[in-house]
């Protein structure tokens, strides 16, 4: 890079590499410092893209929740136009299961719900209909009986390590830069002073994007960045001899999901440990507790071949909000980071 870059960012996740695209193709000259440390959250985040149906997220993060439903199928096409064809990007649907009969008395008031979100400007729901247990198996062969779900045709799914990988290439076109090695971060007359390895780099504007990482880099000048690691333990397997790519996400009144992507890959989803520190690695307990809470919604997937275990530490802000913006009293300082088990979701 000739010169002194505009920008620097400190993270080579998702978050970081799509400020990186933005701002490389802004013209402005830009780097990113990645450590690459095990198990950020990228590498292992499932890919759901249909939060319309979630009824579990903060109504604060309806109105981003809209723009990037509405900002995903541009930059799809944006990344297509760079170069990168492959982003793992595929419209699937969704079933939103009752497994209940109570459950299933909730569903007609959940289907009006949703319908608001999409009259409100939410995209990714498409058409939406209540099916019985039988119609949601026909779309989803392994399901349990089950009393009956909501259908809607617009949820979408992304495989995050092949979204990444397009923003990279993408990023490259535009004359963005990388080093691998360690950032930190010092104070010179009140501005953000970069650090690469021990050796001085000269930047106008540094942005932290560390994942779950950020709150140490916030602590460098004094700041703080209400961020831990929250792991999740997801499962992948292999359905041998079927085809998997059209299956519907499958989600409900639980923090656990089922998804799918070509040829034959189902995955399982997920724990979400408070307590786990930076520590990136696969428990019992937790393995546990993704497969039993997988099979008993769909048994049929009891034969399928155990293919890997990802774990990935999503950066949690206690308010479950990400942190964007400005840092306070440091004028050439921002943060990105904070999205929690959302970033696949918002994170463009």
């Amino acid at each position: 890079m000739a010169g002194t870059p505009d920008v620097a960012i400190i993270g080579g996740g998702l978050l970081g590499w799509s400020v990186a695209y933005r701002l490389g193709k802004a013209g402005l000259s830009t780097l990113v410092i990645d450590r690459a440390d095990e198990g950020f959250a990228t590498q292992a985040g499932a890919g759901i893209i249909a939060p319309g149906a979630s009824f579990r997220a903060s109504d604060q993060l309806f109105e981003l929740s809209c723009a990037a439903m509405r900002y995903y199928p541009e930059l799809v096409e944006e990344l297509r136009s760079d170069g990168a064809l492959d982003t793992g990007y595929a419209v699937v649907g969704a079933l939103f299961i009752a497994r209940t009969d109570d459950e299933a008395d909730t569903l007609p008031t959940a289907l009006e719900t949703i319908a608001r979100r999409r009259a409100s400007g939410m995209g990714n729901i498409g058409e939406l209909s209540l099916l019985t247990g039988s119609e949601a198996q026909s779309l989803f062969p392994p399901l349990a009986p089950i009393p009956g779900a909501i259908h809607f045709t617009g949820a979408a799914r992304v495989d995050g390590r092949k979204l990444l990988s397009a923003l990279k290439t993408a990023s490259h076109k535009h004359a963005v830069e990388v080093r691998t090695g360690t950032a930190t971060i010092g104070l010179e007359d009140g501005r953000a002073a970069l650090k690469i390895d021990n050796s001085t780099v000269p930047v106008d504007t540094i942005v932290i994007a560390g994942g779950a990482w950020s709150s140490s880099l916030g602590a460098q000048v004094g700041i703080n960045i209400p961020v831990y690691p929250q792991r999740g333990q997801i499962i992948h397997v292999r359905m041998d001899g079927q085809d998997t790519s059209a299956w519907p996400i499958i989600e409900g009144y639980v923090s656990h999901y089922i998804l799918t992507f070509g040829p034959d890959r189902v995955v399982f989803g997920a724990t979400r440990e408070h307590d786990s520190g930076h520590a990136v690695h696969a428990t019992a307990g937790g393995v546990k507790q993704v497969l039993d809470d997988a099979l008993s919604i769909a048994p049929g997937l009891a034969p399928a071949i155990l293919s890997e275990i990802r774990v990935g530490l999503r950066p949690f802000s206690p308010d479950e909000m990400p942190i964007l913006g400005k840092a306070p009293g440091i004028e050439n300082l921002f943060i990105c980071t904070g999205h929690g088990p959302s970033g696949l979701t918002l994170g463009p």
